[in-house]
């Protein structure tokens, strides 16, 4: 595989951060342009980020010396550097839409992890093991943006990598008509640490702004057809959420409740090895961010635990566990993943290294 020159577009905040970590020694990606805003842009990564370094792991050394492009006023020159950026940035919605249409219509594609085009009707939101195949949408994407080389690509919310993978598999083998999930998410999440958020020590907060709508409309995406040019959002499964701030540092749990089709509801045994059997497109092509087993299900009642579990395969895989029956759905569970890595910047490195392997950055 061919080395491509990527930059980090808001390279300064949390999911940034994490990015310039995941990206110092990728073995396909080279770092050549960090960016963002204005206030930050002729400084260095060390002198720009400074205290608001928020990772346990201190600031890459190569990278750390690399001077801060500014995110808007420098397109034309950060996409003339570089083969394609990974998109972070901490704007208003419409802000970020512009910006990332204005890199792509440079000819810059853009790998997001922001939420402002993820339901863009041509703009694939990808999790690599489960709707690969979307990215077929960006020919269909390229010819309304007129460009070549440049689209834009999305990863899905944070929350969804949870419960979205469990559940995928079991609906393609048996069919789910509803979900009720309730999320449990880290701080980190709101890019905050217990140190500059301390109200949430011995707290918990049953709100997170715009979470739940996220949580119950972007799955039926993931879900969804191409048609005519743009992906048609599937009807079902029914999703219905509800999302708590949790004094965690890392790891978004949830706890999952769901309904087969037809009464058609399968055997412990028989969901428990279509997980451990279920792999996707990313295992295929054994990617370098890839988990080689993407579904781990724990027996003991007590897993998986955000401490223990939230690092496993380098914090891209998913835990799960305490499958058993319920009253009134006909099973329930519980679930796990790392909201930075899995859920943020890595999900959003691994969907670049599909598109990659799959001829989409050349």
């Amino acid at each position: 595989m061919k080395k491509y020159n990527v930059g980090i577009i808001g390279a300064t905040g949390m999911v940034g951060q994490r990015f310039s970590l995941l990206l110092a020694n990728h073995p396909w990606f080279n770092v050549k342009v960090l960016a963002a805003s204005s206030r930050s842009a002729g400084k260095t990564y060390a002198e720009a980020v400074g205290k608001k370094w928020a990772m346990t792991q201190p600031i890459p050394e190569n990278l750390a010396s690399i001077v801060i492009k500014d995110a808007s006023a420098d397109i034309d020159e950060i996409a003339a550097a570089v083969d394609f950026v990974f998109c972070a940035v901490d704007m208003k919605k419409d802000e970020i839409r512009a910006l990332e249409e204005a890199y792509a219509k440079a000819e810059c594609p853009v790998v997001s992890n922001n939420s402002a085009n993820r339901f863009t009707d041509d703009v694939p939101m990808v999790i690599p093991e489960i709707n690969a195949d979307h990215i077929k949408i960006i020919a269909d994407q390229r010819k309304r943006l007129g460009t070549k080389r440049g689209f834009i690509a999305v990863k899905s919310n944070c929350s969804l990598q949870s419960y979205v993978p469990a559940i995928w598999p079991l609906d393609k083998k048996y069919g789910i008509e509803e979900v009720l999930v309730c999320t449990y998410q880290a701080i980190s999440g709101a890019g905050k640490t217990f140190a500059t958020w301390p109200d949430m020590l011995d707290n918990v907060i049953p709100f997170i702004g715009g979470e739940e709508e996220k949580s119950e409309k972007e799955p039926l995406k993931i879900w969804g057809t191409i048609e005519d040019g743009v992906i048609k959002c599937a009807s079902s499964p029914a999703f219905t959420a509800q999302c708590i701030r949790v004094p965690v540092s890392d790891g978004h749990m949830g706890a999952v409740f769901m309904r087969f089709k037809d009464g058609k509801k399968p055997s412990k045994e028989e969901i428990i090895d279509t997980w451990q059997n279920f792999a996707g497109r990313a295992q295929e092509l054994d990617l370098p961010s890839a988990p080689k087993q993407f579904l781990h299900y724990f027996t003991e009642d007590n897993l998986p635990q955000t401490k223990l579990q939230r690092n496993l395969e380098g914090g891209m895989a998913v835990s799960i566990g305490r499958l058993r029956e319920d009253t009134q759905y006909d099973y329930k569970f519980v679930c796990l993943s790392h909201n930075t890595l899995r859920g943020a910047a890595g999900g959003a490195v691994l969907l670049a290294e599909l598109l990659c392997a799959e001829g989409y950055m050349d």
